[in-house]
């Protein structure tokens, strides 16, 4: 007879459930999880991170929008379609369509006569005829009153009147009132000009500008058979009908037309537009960054308090499946949740933000798309599902033994895994989020490496720690043993502390940089006065004259007129360029300004080739502007033909220069070696800067030299300043929010991480620790961290600034390590702050209390 088998413990049968009992199971523990507080700091982390992407996205979007209408006051309009003829059909139909305003302008040449008989003078002037409406955006500066001062006009010329501008006026000595002959007609002069829509993209045109109602233009007599007209068709309206015009007029473009946007504006202005773009991309890339940091230390925490739940379930047979199941569903729950409530707070700041703009900039805002809160929730929800995502899932390995032996810790997935996961998502929102290649590269990048020395100094800390700790005495002794006992701990909260005080840094150096470098462009003392046509045998009279006026002394170019013939030996015109868009053929059209110079300025680099020396080269050399180069297809050792008043001219392409056009120095697309153009007849330009107290200097230079043309770009500048003025306070007000923002986030990342400090507080307490002693103890512990932290962030944040300033933003860089020192400084006492203010209460709730809320 066989003994009974005495039956021996059963392990559980893991126990899978369907979805829909999963969802329900994850909403519950998120339920219960939010009434414990277990999820708050989580929440609390998630939100601020949506908070700070999305309404430095909403921020970003409406002043891009109202800097881009604004910019546009410089064309008159939102787009412009240029041609030799009116526009009609497709193009002419769209600019009818709903949400768009339209006008139209005549542009020609022709003589302007101020009075009669042998005493008339008469100057060959630049006639814009003015429809209704114009400009549709912008407006003209007008002064229509003796010894008035500018003011915004309310329309365009009345018939029978004109404007002229300032400058115009004072070269043929007329005055308000005057009867200034156009063809056969007799207009009364009514306002002078002294700003005008279209200035800042072409002030090369050297005529005075005459502006007339469009309906006395058919009365002068001027539109013949065989007239040079140049018609302008301008539309404005809200971004998406603008945006449908513009692609459908670029399909229909004819012979001889041209479509205009503000990407065609002077390079001062697109400079400053882009940077600015590039800047707000910087910051919600840093917000980013943030959000991955405070979410990565939040789901740690999350997943730690956890531990003993998940192996309650392994007891009672839930499989891995249903684990993962129930906390990756709880963080998509979460995360939705916290989405919804960043974007409405954001959206809510946004309008406060908006609103003071609107006041500081003196112009309209308009309302944000919905972009900014699609990509909150996009990013809200890939940041916690690439940083949150890993170390809950690996709970799902939580040792059923943890129940009564809390030293457990499951050990999948690695710490290596893991960073690969949140590095990944990071890279994946960088990339998304940039704009910019290059941006996104360097942001990387830094990451990486500043993660990377982060690590390796924490790890050397504690080591040292370790050999110090039995030479150290009292509360010290203890906070820095802290740091040592919880390795893993003090190594991921230096690594997340120094990377968000590395983000935030990097924003201020770059924002500074940027800042001082629009302050140094625009200048009080940036030439305002361009004079050209000085002919070979007037340079040194021209520049006697500029140095008796007191004015610095000039550098005078010569400048020859050409047209592009060849190319490596072939016969090119535009329409060879056809493949390479409108731009290219634009350019190969147009006439050239070539010049000679034996010296590059310092707004003039070489990025390629060899720049000659002072001495003549033994055959023509050329330098050219990398950018033009590039639409043209020009490369390094190439020859180029040009047509120079029937007489041709080859050179060899030598070097590449990249051009600093916001210094307001003339500068030349393509400049020849020394001797290479002589023989070929030229004029001389040159820029000055002409104090506003000499106000007799254009009419005396003139008087003297009547030949001469002299260009007053007073207006422009101003112009350049207003937009640069308006691009600096929208960096600003993005940049402060952003650190604002950025505190907060960070407050959160170390508030995550202080359970375990939390209750080795509440046990000192219990055995008679005085509050003085966890004082310094915590102290000692969070100085020792942010010390670290903040050393590391300042060099890394200066090193990655002077990446990010010479090849993102194309600015001049020096290192500033006093602004490095201050910054690293105030980085340790935010860390000191905001851990001492995570653990205070440590000091002010009962121990019992602190023990019973951690242990359970």
């Amino acid at each position: 007879m066989t003994a009974p088998v005495k039956p021996g413990p059963v392990a559980p049968v893991p126990v899978s459930i369907g979805p829909a009992r999963i969802a329900t199971l994850a909403w519950r523990q998120l339920r219960r999880d939010l009434a414990a507080g277990d999820v708050r700091i989580l929440l609390a982390a998630l939100v601020l991170a949506v908070v700070a992407v999305t309404a430095v996205g909403f921020v970003t979007d409406r002043a891009e929008r109202a800097l881009a209408i604004e910019a546009n006051r410089l064309l008159g309009g939102d787009a412009v379609v240029r041609g030799n003829a009116p526009t009609t059909g497709a193009i002419d139909a769209a600019a009818n369509a709903p949400g768009l305003r339209r006008t139209r302008t005549v542009e020609l040449d022709s003589m302007v006569r101020v009075g009669q008989g042998e005493g008339a003078q008469l100057r060959l002037g630049d006639l814009r005829a003015l429809g209704e409406g114009f400009p549709l955006r912008g407006q003209f500066m007008v002064i229509d009153a003796p010894a008035g001062t500018p003011r915004a006009a309310t329309g365009i010329p009345a018939p029978g009147t004109l404007w002229m501008s300032q400058a115009g006026a004072e070269t043929l000595g007329a005055g308000l009132g005057d009867e200034i002959g156009i063809g056969r007609s007799q207009l009364s002069l009514a306002a002078l000009v002294t700003q005008e829509p279209d200035a800042a993209l072409d002030y090369f045109n050297v005529a005075p500008k005459v502006f007339l109602n469009l309906a006395d233009l058919e009365a002068t007599g001027l539109v013949q058979e065989g007239s040079r007209l140049r018609h302008r068709l301008v539309v404005a309206g809200d971004s998406n009908a603008v945006e449908r015009f513009v692609a459908l007029a670029r399909d229909n473009l004819g012979r001889g037309q041209r479509l205009e946007t503000i990407q065609d504006a002077r390079p001062e202005i697109r400079s400053a537009l882009d940077r600015a773009g590039r800047f707000l991309g910087l910051a919600a890339l840093v917000s980013v960054v943030l959000a991955a940091v405070a979410v990565a230390m939040a789901a740690r925490r999350h997943s730690e308090r956890h531990l003993s739940g998940t192996a309650v379930m392994r007891c009672l047979g839930a499989s891995q499946r249903t684990l993962v199941g129930v906390h990756v569903g709880e963080l998509l729950l979460l995360g939705l949740l916290a989405s919804a409530v960043g974007v409405a707070i954001a959206f809510a700041l946004q309008w406060g933000i908006g609103a003071w703009l609107e006041s500081a900039l003196a112009m309209s805002i308009p309302a944000a798309g919905p972009m900014p809160a699609l990509q909150g929730f996009a990013v809200g929800l890939v940041v916690l599902m690439a940083f949150g995502a890993p170390p809950v899932l690996a709970l799902r390995r939580v040792p059923a033994l943890r129940v009564l032996r809390r030293d457990l810790d499951p050990t999948e997935p690695s710490a290596w895994a893991v960073g690969a996961v949140g590095l990944g998502g990071l890279a994946a929102l960088l990339w998304w989020k940039a704009g910019s290649p290059e941006l996104a590269t360097a942001m990387l990048l830094g990451i990486v490496a500043t993660l990377a020395v982060l690590a390796l100094l924490a790890w050397g800390l504690i080591v040292l720690v370790r050999r110090l700790r039995s030479r150290l005495r009292g509360s010290l002794r203890y906070g820095l043993a802290n740091v040592s006992r919880r390795a893993g701990t003090s190594v991921a909260q230096i690594a997340a502390l120094g990377l968000g005080l590395m983000a935030l840094l990097l924003l201020t150096f770059v924002r500074t940089d940027l800042l001082d470098r629009w302050q140094l462009a625009l200048s009080a003392e940036a030439p305002n006065r361009f004079i050209i046509n000085v002919q070979d045998d007037q340079v040194d009279d021209v520049r006697g004259f500029i140095a008796a006026r007191g004015v610095s002394d000039p550098v005078l170019f010569p400048m020859i007129r050409a047209r592009l013939s060849s190319h490596n030996g072939e016969a090119v015109s535009g329409e060879d360029y056809e493949e390479e868009g409108g731009r290219a053929r634009r350019r190969a059209d147009r006439e050239f300004n070539l010049s000679v110079v034996d010296a590059l300025r310092e707004d003039n680099q070489v990025v390629a080739g060899e720049f000659w020396d002072s001495a003549a080269p033994a055959s023509p050399e050329l330098s050219i502007e990398e950018d033009f180069a590039e639409s043209l297809g020009w490369k390094l050792g190439d020859t180029v033909g040009f047509d120079i008043a029937g007489q041709p001219f080859e050179g060899t392409v030598t070097s590449l220069r990249s051009v600093d056009w916001e210094s307001f120095q003339p500068n030349f697309f393509v400049v020849a070696s020394p001797g290479a153009l002589d023989g070929f007849a030229a004029s001389h330009i040159t820029a000055v800067h002409v104090p506003a107290t000499d106000t007799g200097f254009t009419g005396a230079l003139v008087e003297r030299f009547p030949n001469l043309s002299v260009i007053d770009v007073d207006a422009v500048l101003n112009q350049v300043r207003s937009t640069a003025d308006q691009v600096s306070t929208v960096v600003e007000v993005v940049f402060y929010f952003s650190l604002a923002a950025g505190l907060l986030v960070l407050m959160a990342a170390v508030s995550a991480s202080q359970d375990e400090r939390l209750l080795e507080g509440g046990v000192m307490r219990v055995l008679g620790g005085s509050r003085r002693q966890l004082r310094l103890a915590q102290a000692s512990e969070f100085a020792a961290i942010g010390l670290l932290s903040g050393l590391v962030a300042a060099i890394a944040a200066s090193l990655l600034a002077g990446v990010v300033a010479t090849q993102v933003f194309d600015l001049p860089w020096q290192p500033n390590w006093a602004m490095a020192a201050v910054g690293g400084a105030l980085g340790t006492a935010a860390a000191l702050v905001a851990g001492l203010f995570a653990t205070r209460r440590v000091l002010d709730a009962p121990p019992s209390v602190t023990l019973r809320e951690l242990q359970g």
